[in-house]
Formats: C-alpha cells, sequence, structure tokens
C-alpha cells in the first residue's frame, strides 16, 4: 500500500493531560518549565509553524555532515596525500567505530542518557572537523606527501564516527517517538546533509584560483563553513526540547512506561533482554533491508566512484560532481516518503535485494566498453544509486518504530541505526574490492 504521509498535527482533542514532565523526565535537564504550560491546558500541543519539523530535519543534516565533509574534499586530500585510498580509508576508520559506539548505546539504551550522548557526540564533530584546518596552519602549510598529517586525519574521521554512533542514536531514537513526518524529516535531513556539503566544496573550491594555493584556501574555508553549521545544529538540538508539542509526545512516553511498570514491574535486566529481543523481533526484517541498502552503497559510493572513474575534461572536478549527484538524488529519494509511502515491507526488501544489480552495472562502466566508461553512463547510475538508496532507507526508518509500543520506539530506533551501521561496516570492507 502507497499513501502520503500527513503534514497535519493530530487534532486537538480532550486528553486529560495534565502531568508535570519536569518531575518525570530525566532524559533532559530542558523541561524545568514545562508544569505552568502542562497544568493550564487538556489539548494536544501543535507544532506550531512546523518549528520542530525543521529542527528535526536540520539535526538529521547534522549527523552525516561531518562524513560528507571528509569524503567531498577528496580533492584536497588526494592532492596533499597521492598514495593514499583516501575515501576507501575514511570508510574503514569511520563506520566501524560509529558501530562500536552504537553497541554501546544499544547495551544501555534503558539508561535515561540520549541528551548528553548527542551533546557529546555533536562536540566530537565539531573537534574532528577543526583538526584539519588548524593541522593545515600548523603543520601541512600546503605540502604534500606528509602522511603523519594523513593519519591525524584518519584519526579525525575515527572520532567523527565515534561521534556518528552516539548522535544518530540520539536523534533517531527521539524521532522514532513523534509522528512517523519527523522520521522523515530526519531521514531527509541526512541526504540534505550531503548536498549542503556538495554545494559548500563547489562554492569554496570555484572562489579560489584552480592551483595548489586555491585548493589549501578553499580546503580550510570549508571546514571552517562546517563547523559553523555543525554548531548551529548543535543549538537547535538543545532548544527542540523546550517546544510544548515535544513535550506532549515526550509525557507519552513516560505515560506508557510508567504503564509497563506498572505491568511488569521494575524492569530487571532479565526484562530488558526480553523486550530488547522482542523489539529485535518485530523491526527485523526492516533492519535487514537497512543493512542491505547501505551494504551495496557503501560497496560502491564513495570509494569506487570518486576513485576508479575519472574525466579527461572534469578533472578533479568529475568526483566532485559525482558526489554532488548522488546527493542531491539521495535527497531526492528521501523527500518521497512525503508524497508516497510504500507501506508494504516485503516490496521494499525485495527492492532492496534487486539493488545487488548495480554491481555488474559499474562493473561494466569499468571494464566495459569504451562508450559505457564515459561521464554519461556513470553519473545516470550514480544518481540511480543516490535515489533508491534515499527512498528505500527512508520507507524503512519510518516503518520500523511503529512495529513497537510507543515506550519502545526509540530503542527500535536505535536498533535500525546500529543494523545501518552494520550495513556501512560491510559495504565499506566489500569496497576495497574495488580496487582493482
Amino acid at each position: 500500500m502507497i499513501r502520503p504521509i500527513s503534514g497535519d498535527d493530530p487534532p486537538e482533542s480532550d486528553t486529560g493531560f495534565t502531568g508535570d514532565i519536569a518531575n518525570n523526565n530525566s532524559d533532559s535537564d530542558s523541561d524545568s518549565d514545562s508544569s505552568p504550560l502542562l497544568k493550564t491546558t487538556n489539548k494536544i500541543p501543535k507544532d506550531t509553524f512546523n518549528i520542530a519539523y525543521t529542527i528535526y530535519f536540520i539535526l538529521g543534516c547534522a549527523f552525516l555532515l561531518p562524513w560528507n565533509a571528509f569524503i567531498t574534499a577528496v580533492d584536497y586530500f588526494s592532492y596533499l596525500y597521492p598514495a593514499a585510498s583516501v575515501d576507501r580509508v575514511f570508510a574503514v576508520a569511520y563506520k566501524p567505530l560509529g558501530l562500536f559506539s552504537l553497541l554501546f548505546i544499544v547495551a544501555y539504551a534503558h539508561k535515561p542518557y540520549s541528551y548528553i550522548r548527542v551533546n557529546v557526540g555533536l562536540s566530537l564533530y565539531v573537534f574532528s572537523l577543526l583538526l584539519v584546518p588548524v593541522m593545515d596552519v600548523l603543520y601541512i602549510k600546503g605540502r604534500t606527501g606528509l602522511y603523519d598529517g594523513f593519519y591525524v586525519t584518519v584519526a579525525a574521521v575515527a572520532i567523527s564516527g565515534v561521534g556518528s554512533g552516539l548522535v544518530q542514536g540520539g536523534i533517531v531514537g527521539a524521532a522514532g517517538e513523534l509522528p512517523e513526518r519527523y522520521m522523515q524529516a530526519v531521514v531527509a535531513g541526512t541526504g540534505a546533509s550531503g548536498v549542503l556539503i556538495s554545494f559548500l566544496r563547489i562554492f569554496t573550491k570555484a572562489v579560489y584560483p584552480q592551483d595548489a594555493h586555491g585548493l589549501r584556501n578553499s580546503a580550510n574555508l570549508y571546514f571552517i563553513l562546517s563547523i559553523v553549521v555543525m554548531i548551529v545544529c548543535i543549538v537547535f538540538y538543545n532548544v527542540v526540547d523546550r517546544l510544548p508539542f515535544i513535550k506532549y509526545h515526550k509525557y507519552l512516553k513516560i505515560q506508557a512506561v510508567n504503564e509497563e511498570k506498572e505491568e511488569k514491574g521494575v524492569l530487571t535486566v532479565v526484562l530488558w533482554r526480553s523486550a530488547l529481543w522482542d523489539i529485535v523481533g518485530r523491526v527485523k526484517w526492516c533492519g535487514f533491508g537497512v543493512f542491505i541498502i547501505y551494504a551495496v552503497t557503501l560497496a560502491i559510493y564513495p570509494g569506487c566512484v570518486t576513485e576508479d572513474f575519472h574525466s579527461r575534461v572534469l578533472k578533479d572536478w568529475y568526483p566532485i560532481l559525482l558526489i554532488t549527484c548522488y546527493n542531491v538524488f539521495d535527497l531526492v529519494g528521501k523527500s518521497l516518503p512525503a508524497l508516497c509511502l510504500l507501506e508494504n515491507v516485503k516490496v521494499t526488501l525485495g527492492a532492496s535485494l534487486a539493488r545487488w544489480l548495480f554491481f555488474p552495472l559499474f562493473l561494466g562502466c569499468l571494464h566495459g566498453p569504451e562508450f559505457f566508461q564515459t561521464e554519461i553512463p556513470v553519473t545516470l547510475l550514480t544518481c540511480l544509486l543516490g535515489l533508491t538508496n534515499g527512498y528505500f532507507i527512508s520507507v524503512l526508518m519510518i516503518l520500523a518504530p511503529k512495529n513497537v509500543p510507543l515506550q519502545h520506539a526509540e530503542i527500535a530506533g536505535n536498533m535500525m541505526v546500529l543494523l545501518l551501521f552494520f550495513g556501512l561496516a560491510t559495504g565499506s570492507v566489500v569496497a576495497w574490492f574495488w580496487d582493482i
């Protein structure tokens, strides 16, 4: 079944909503001023001017921004370290550490510390991005072949990977507790992150001369602007929990948790493990689809796309433009569920498995007839890779949290991100087989 995601907030109705979130929500310290509002109204707060939706879109943009920033600067890093397989090494450094940090989150998902985890992760993002221009000013100074600098850069990518696990788990989990359009906002935001970074790289590269000095200046400006964007995202994250609409949905979760405690008693380790396995059973097919999608995507993009295909005409602009094409169509795919949501998991899973056809198609572009090795077929395939990745990921991420009770929606979101990271890590390893 395909249907549009409604853009309307829940209708106002009598809910008996008179509780005090400030005394119940230990996950954030931003609710201390909520009591007067909750005690003076019995109607469901609306997302006025779609502020919460917009912020969740921006937060979705935030948690992929550092990764996109590093891989889209492939022209700069390839110039500094010509003997290194830059994007492939970045993928291997980023994905496994993000996976390990997310495993930690899932293991302690019953502990209400997501507010702290996300802020720590966002701070790690800023620190990792800041390392690149600081190292250039203090050590690299535009010189090539200084591979100590490359190792520091890889460490910065790894740090952002740790931050990614902390941030994605918290934001996706929080979106899973809200109406489904907010998960769509987060997923669409991840696509917007790639588009924003791509155009930011094109802009910073275009405003300077196309020589070594200009490349260095453009890269430094590019990372500084990325840091500014991340700081704005930190501010928005620390504001969103103050919105009445978000406080209301947090209250609903607290109610559901309290009801579960009354029914089952204190959440022991045994009960927690049992609940966790029940959640896994409910979201396993959605999670398997996400795993397959990202395993295929990361096996091909960015490594194969940015390093194995070359253009005599476009030169070092070619990988940047291919990344931009992928990101634009990924954003289009992640935005489409707002218009038409495919609610059949089996069909989505079958389509996800069919994406394995991208392997022989890209292999044909690498070693097939001369025409297939030109810019047009490679660009079309890259666009299609991004479009299918964006749409099917968005559908599965929206459907999964709705298969579990509200009090477990955050954990379901974390499980989906965990399987997403497994797919990313698998794809980053498979990508080395394209280095032929």
